[in-house]
């Protein structure tokens, strides 16, 4: 969430950086005039909770007259008007300020999908193997889509077989990589997270749709709770309302997770097989960090992604994402996509963000200085390995035309093996 006195000191700037970021129906002065008047009705309520405690004051000290008594009551009647005011107007502000978008970085670039940006590029684009995952995972047993349609739905499915020990060797070996790599002289922690979280933890991370049609949830019908997009979101949540000491940052973890959206199944490209389904697991990375060493510890999250798909011998890309087509959060936002050789195109594979302080605005995380002073954090996040798209990706470079499957080096001590 935004820190409205920001808003109200940069108004014309983030109604520009609301339209930036496709966020168009959102309207700042309305935000600061309803905040306006929830300032004045804070106000009153202040005045009359003080006149309240003065009459009780003096009611206390002598013997009540009826003129002290008729005051307090009707002091008390307007005080409880004020106050059911000030909540509802409260509510109108909070509902707005959830919605505001983070500011973008100055080297986004402006525009939709389209204006994103290449920065950099990796490996040799293979053309010659036609492998589609899908029908290779079917010939070989690896896959039931058909099953867990009816079981949970379209676009659930079983892994099985070899395609559940290459899955876990790829977990395996993200959370060795990481259990063992360092940023700013800090090790990652490794965590399994809840797959749930309550309402408050997920408003808290912003994971606020442009419209309903966006929305990527499933909600647990009668109970303060939600399945989990991602691990970033309870990765987030487990230092929501504390101070963080600065001689402990960054503090970074490695969460494994599950993850379930709704967005599967839905019209659009990329929907074949395993690359858009309703549920997968992931090892994602997450960071709380000092506010001036975010940029350089996003960077260093991306190197991590190129380390990983560099180790697995995938080719791919590195894109800045342009404002229209970044998430509430994040400031900025890499994506690694990777070379597809069926498609002769690069597809999405992994993305890290910087969100600055938007997520911990929200959850109340903040960090002691040295010198006692107390400051907001700034959280960053980044896939390692997507299970189900590393699949995807794996097989269409690995997949032989003979049906055999090529292990990766850095997974064969994983999986015991150089082919499957």
């Amino acid at each position: 969430m935004m820190d409205i006195k920001f808003i109200r000191e940069n108004a014309d700037a983030v109604q520009q950086n609301n339209i930036n970021k496709g966020y168009t129906d959102l309207d700042v002065a309305e935000l600061l005039e309803i905040d306006n008047e929830r300032r004045d009705l804070q106000t009153q309520v202040d005045t009359l909770r003080e006149q309240k405690n003065q009459i009780a004051a003096q009611m206390k000290n002598g013997k009540p007259n009826q003129e002290l008594i008729d005051q307090g009551k009707q002091i008390k009647i307007q005080l409880m008007e004020r106050e059911e005011y000030l909540r509802a107007t409260e509510a109108k502000v909070d509902a707005i300020l959830s919605r505001i978008p983070n500011m973008i970085f100055d080297d986004v670039p402006l525009g939709g999908e389209e204006k994103s940006v290449e920065v950099k590029t990796w490996g040799e684009k293979r053309v010659d193997a036609k492998i589609d995952h899908l029908d290779y995972m079917i010939q070989r047993d690896w896959v039931d889509f058909e099953r867990g349609a009816k079981v949970a739905g379209t676009k659930f499915y079983y892994l099985k077989n070899e395609a559940v020990l290459l899955e876990q060797a790829l977990i395996n070996y993200a959370q060795n990589k990481l259990f063992n790599r360092e940023i700013g002289g800090k090790r990652f922690t490794l965590m399994t997270t809840p797959d749930m979280v309550n309402e408050k933890i997920l408003q808290g991370v912003g994971f606020a749709p442009r419209s309903e049609k966006e929305d990527n949830d499933y909600f647990v019908e009668g109970a303060d709770l939600s399945l989990i997009a991602t691990a970033e979101i309870p990765l987030t949540g487990y230092h929501a309302g504390e101070i963080l000491d600065e001689k402990d940052l960054p503090i970074l973890y490695a969460g494994f997770s599950p993850c379930f959206r709704r967005e599967a199944g839905a019209a659009g490209k990329h929907g074949r097989g395993l690359f858009r389904v309703h549920q997968f697991n992931k090892v994602e990375m997450y960071c709380f960090s000092l506010p001036e060493d975010s940029r350089a510890i996003h960077d260093e999250i991306l190197a991590i992604e190129e380390e990983i798909w560099q180790e697995l011998g995938i080719p791919y890309h590195i894109i800045n994402i342009a404002s229209g087509d970044l998430g509430a959060p994040a400031a900025k936002k890499f994506d690694l996509e990777y070379w597809s050789p069926i498609d002769e195109k690069y597809r999405e594979l992994t993305s890290c963000s910087n969100c600055t302080t938007f997520q911990a605005n929200s959850l109340n995380i903040r960090v002691r200085r040295g010198d006692g002073r107390i400051e907001t954090v700034h959280t960053l996040n980044g896939t390692a390995i997507s299970l189900a798209r590393a699949l995807i990706t794996i097989i269409e470079n690995y997949a032989q035309p003979d049906g055999k499957f090529i292990v990766p080096e850095v997974l064969r001590k994983f999986l015991g093996k150089e082919v499957l």
